[in-house]
């Protein structure tokens, strides 16, 4: 995401970095560079000209020009500016209602449906909530079948009454429903609407009004770039809403919706949608989205993913298999579904510092394990269990069962025997040694060019 604005960006400021002394004039060029960049993002240019004057300002105020390290310096206030635009800290979904309940609005096609379901997944699996879904698009019956299909498929129940045609009367049903059935949350889907629709604005507005909902949140395709910016202001204007959800946010490489959203309407970022999954949501994190757009990779959100798919119980199993030497292939397999079950590999990457910027241009697909899931699915009980008896003959079966070369196998057995081996560091502390040996994993494999 942002790979635009965050090449441009990192461009206009390594010129800062590289030189012996830095004038004011220097700053002045960098930051006229570093507006433009913000432009090209769909930035409106009075956030983008607001911005470069208070990085500037703060710049020669810090003493930059006499700093020992002025690049690095200005570098942090383009970043500490950047966190402060987009919101400065994080803000949590209010979850104080008995039960809480949350109003979804926005155009049509920006994801609202899809994003309730979300929404409900996370509060469920992370917040131990129950909630309900409400269908309240009478003007779209698929909206309704959508909506089922999405709880049915996160485990979440949907209350919907498609002969009613009163949105008002079926959020308030809606409502009571989930007070007689213990569901401390309640996600109010409605019908997508133009902001020019003064009708349909007076409907969600009435809604509004008779629910009195605990947050009500402006789902908007970030992709739409300044226009999503101009319709969050005039929704806004008619319900006030609490928050704003950023969909589709893995697709955008400008990020101007992101970045001048909260000064147009001054209210918070509170969540992105970061792929197609159910899983693919995200707390925004202001300094984080900063860290990434400077190139600096978001090291915390990763360990965060790797954590929410940790498995104590597994890992101990593991760590006994290693110790043991016992740690075959289906123990691989189940790693590797740990892994993807963390969002898309471009993503994961991108969160890695430095990592994004090595691989841009490249096209890392989410599918970037099947080659090594259909060789080891190619592989007998025993040879997964114990790899130890994997001889040429057996390679060459490997092989041609999962259409892969002799060499893809061959490169997967010294993979797997590298792994063990750093594995086993890990256990008994030798981690110079493990960093050592990461150096030579072989080329063929997701990472690895």
């Amino acid at each position: 995401m942002f790979d635009n604005l965050s090449d441009k960006l990192e461009g206009a400021l390594h010129k800062l970095k590289g030189r012996g002394q830095i004038t004011e004039i220097n700053i002045a060029e960098t930051l006229k560079e570093v507006r433009r960049a913000l432009l090209d993002a769909d930035v409106n240019y009075k956030i983008a000209k607001e911005f470069t004057n208070s990085v500037k300002e703060k710049a020669l105020g810090q003493k930059v020009l006499t700093s020992l390290q002025p690049g690095q310096l200005m570098v942090k206030i383009v970043k500490d500016e950047l966190t402060e635009l987009m919101g400065g800290s994080t803000e949590e979904i209010d979850l104080s209602g008995k039960p809480t309940v949350v109003l979804m609005s926005g155009l049509q096609g920006s994801g609202k449906t899809t994003f309730s379901g979300k929404l409900a997944l996370y509060l469920k699996s992370k917040k131990n909530k129950k909630p309900l879904l409400v269908g309240c698009d009478v003007y779209r019956p698929a909206a309704i079948d959508q909506l089922h299909v999405v709880g049915e498929q996160i485990g979440v129940d949907v209350y919907s009454d498609k002969g009613n045609s009163d949105p008002v009367s079926i959020a308030k049903a809606g409502i009571a429903k989930a007070k007689e059935n213990g569901n401390n949350i309640v996600i109010v889907d409605t019908a997508g609407r133009l902001a020019i629709d003064e009708q349909m604005m007076e409907e969600i507005a009435n809604i509004h009004k008779a629910i009195n909902p605990n947050e009500t949140l402006f789902v908007v395709d970030s992709m739409t770039g300044q226009d999503a910016v101009n319709t969050a202001k005039a929704f806004h204007d008619v319900l006030n809403f609490d928050g704003v959800v950023l969909t589709k946010l893995d697709g955008d490489t400008r990020g101007g919706a992101a970045i001048s959203i909260k000064s147009v309407v001054s209210k918070p970022i509170k969540f992105i949608g970061t792929g197609e999954k159910m899983e693919a949501i995200d707390v925004f994190h202001p300094d984080r989205m900063a860290d990434r757009i400077l190139g600096m990779g978001d090291v915390v959100s990763l360990v965060e993913r790797a954590q929410d798919q940790f498995d104590e119980e597994q890992a101990r199993k593991i760590q006994k298999k290693i110790a043991k030497n016992t740690f075959g292939f289906d123990d691989f397999l189940d790693q590797i579904q740990q892994i993807k079950k963390m969002g898309s590999m471009k993503d994961l990457m991108g969160m890695i510092p430095g990592v994004g910027k090595a691989m841009k241009g490249l096209d890392i697909d989410d599918d970037a394990f099947k080659h090594i899931e259909a060789m080891i699915h190619s592989m007998t009980p025993k040879e997964r269990s114990n790899p130890s008896v994997i001889d040429m003959s057996r390679k060459k079966r490997i092989a041609k069962g999962s259409g892969r070369s002799l060499q893809d196998v061959n490169g997967l057995l010294k993979q797997f025997g590298q792994m063990n081996k750093m594995m086993k560091m890990m256990q008994g502390g030798g981690a110079k040694k493990m960093m050592q040996m990461m150096g030579g994993m072989p080329s063929g494999f997701p990472g690895k060019s």
